[in-house]
């Protein structure tokens, strides 16, 4: 276990939350709710056939199980959701309908505050998983988009905050504008504070380092740079960054002289999701990081989507991290 993920869980621990898993029927979600229930890290909803998963081989005692079929507060659950959606037209027939989505069902847990947080993904598509979460619990006060982010803990590694980063935006928006660049900079800062609670140091990266390459790509870089700056003047941000040009200290000082950032920086944000979904899959795969996420940003209540090729280690991380954005 990475020292980051070690300090998440003493959290985690510290304050236990209330996490709905919606995926009861997958193998990795019951191996990783039985070791988030070994080690205490949260009190746990899971969704799904009761007897199957009293069936499943796992020690998931003190778990609380609901088949969203039978629930008896499935009723409530169902005018919550419709009072919630009646302006964009749904019925109360409709609302019933949509419990039969366990990813419905799991935001409504959530929005009711049965559930503190909700973790789900391992089989389900990214839009899925939000779509719920957005159209329910919607932006959190003052976010002005959701955007997501990776924890990367590499290992014996002497860049970053001893080789852990955070990635952004990895998994949502997949052009953002200068103003969203800005944005999910901005927010990233943030959400690295909370979570490994050091210093954010921002690179918005690029193929390009103060004005060495001139094109569209690269000067919408230099534009989130000036905005996101604007909106927290406090914060060690700049750019437009080389990757070597943020991370490495010698590189640093040769391609941008001057830079509060260059050579130091421990939260990178990637230009598009090409760039950043690329490079947390590469920096995973080939320096065998440690990846937990895509975590999201945003969301006024936290919903944290999982890659569907996840293990159970990621998910059981994923629902640590979840609780302590929930604390």
């Amino acid at each position: 276990m990475s020292d980051f993920l070690d300090s998440i869980v003493k959290r985690a621990q510290a304050q236990k939350k209330t996490i709905v898993l919606p995926e009861g029927d997958d193998e990795r979600t019951l191996a990783a709710a039985q070791r988030a229930l070994a080690e205490g890290i949260a009190d746990l909803i899971i969704l799904g056939d009761s007897q199957a998963i009293a069936n499943s081989g796992y020690d998931l005692a003190g778990a609380r199980i609901i088949d969203p079929t039978t629930y008896e507060g499935r009723e409530g659950l169902a005018e919550a959701l419709y009072e919630a959606r009646k302006h964009k037209g749904m019925t109360i027939e409709d609302a019933r309908a949509k419990l039969d989505d366990v990813l419905y069902f799991g935001v409504m847990l959530v929005k009711t505050g049965i559930a503190d947080g909700m973790v789900a993904g391992a089989c389900h598509a990214t839009g899925d998983v939000l779509r719920p979460s957005l159209q329910i619990l919607k932006t959190a006060p003052g976010a002005a988009l959701v955007s997501s982010f990776f924890i990367m803990a590499v290992p014996d590694c002497e860049f970053g905050a001893n080789g852990t980063f955070l990635f952004s935006d990895c998994g949502l928006e997949v052009q953002p504008t200068a103003e969203k660049l800005a944005n999910i900079a901005v927010s990233s800062a943030g959400s690295w504070q909370k979570l490994v609670g050091e210093k954010p140091i921002v690179a918005l990266l690029s193929h390009s380092s103060y004005g060495s390459a001139k094109n569209d790509d690269a000067s919408k870089v230099v534009e989130a740079t000036r905005i996101a700056k604007e909106l927290a003047p406090d914060l060690a941000l700049d750019g437009e960054l080389q990757l070597d040009a943020a991370i490495v200290p010698s590189v640093g000082s040769s391609k941008a002289p001057g830079s509060p950032v260059a050579g130091k920086a421990n939260v990178l944000i990637f230009p598009d999701l090409d760039a950043g979904n690329i490079g947390y899959k590469l920096v995973q795969r080939l320096a065998k990081a440690e990846a937990y996420g895509p975590i999201t940003q945003g969301i006024a209540a936290p919903v944290n989507d999982l890659s569907r090729g996840c293990s159970s280690d990621d998910i059981f991380g994923v629902i640590a991290i979840t609780c302590v954005q929930a604390q």
